[in-house]
């Protein structure tokens, strides 16, 4: 097990990123309904978010709902929406004592009028909080993202001869935020399920066979710990990166 004395405090990635996946099976295992593991799930979030203050990481993006999950049956999704609403105002407080801002990337025009409401509550309430800035893709795909980014260059009348990656980036809902230097997937899974597809370039990837609704501080500890192993080069040589 990964200790937080066995982390390098000079090496903490700015930004990390989480794939929170394996509710439903998890929830299967326990033979509940697949609801039951987004409810339970709460607790690893709060356990992650945590982690990331304690470490002083400046940015951490959740995969909340993607714009794919609104195919899911329509009682899970009614479910979920209820949920956000109840683990939002469960854990403002939370946020407040951790000195945590909370952020939202992604269509909220699909979200329910209540649950937007709800969040932009929690955004006005946690705007002046500096420690962590925890970002929930909610309604968010990459493809998605990137599509909007374009629609908007294309109505604003741009060059096309002028549009570069630096263009591109401006336009994308995450313009504000540095790329995720660090990915973690729980569940098993491997892949990236059309998530920050244009910002996660050249991001280390971390995956975790946990189910997320069994993530805890020590396995946040675990994939910083891991990152911290790796060279990241850039595209660069190894001799080039260690200035020989």
């Amino acid at each position: 097990m990964t200790t937080i004395d066995q982390i390098d405090r000079t090496r903490i990635p700015q930004h990390v990123a989480i794939i929170m996946d394996g509710n439903g099976r998890w929830a299967m295992r326990q033979q509940h309904e697949r609801i039951f593991g987004h409810q339970s799930a709460i607790t690893a979030v709060r356990h992650a978010v945590e982690a990331a203050v304690q470490l002083e990481v400046k940015y951490l993006t959740l995969y909340t709902f993607s714009t794919e999950n609104w195919n899911r049956p329509q009682a899970e999704v009614d479910g979920l929406m209820e949920l956000l609403i109840k683990a939002v105002l469960d854990e403002t407080k939370t946020l407040m004592d951790n000195n945590v801002r909370l952020r939202m990337i992604g269509d909220m025009q699909r979200i329910p009028e209540r649950s937007r409401t709800t969040l932009q509550r929690c955004i006005d309430q946690t705007a002046g909080n500096t420690a962590t800035t925890l970002i929930l893709a909610l309604s968010y795909s990459s493809r998605w993202e990137i599509a909007e980014a374009l629609k908007r260059i294309c109505r604003e009348g741009l060059d096309p001869l002028l549009v570069d990656e630096e263009t591109l980036r401006h336009y994308l809902t995450t313009a504000e935020y540095p790329d995720p230097d660090l990915l973690i997937r729980t569940g098993g899974e491997l892949r990236i399920s059309n998530f920050l597809l244009w910002q996660m370039a050249y991001t280390e990837l971390y995956f975790s066979d946990q189910l997320w609704p069994d993530f805890r501080h020590e396995d946040f500890y675990a994939a910083i710990f891991d990152y911290q192993g790796r060279q990241r080069r850039f595209g660069k040589t190894e001799a080039q990166v260690e200035g020989k």
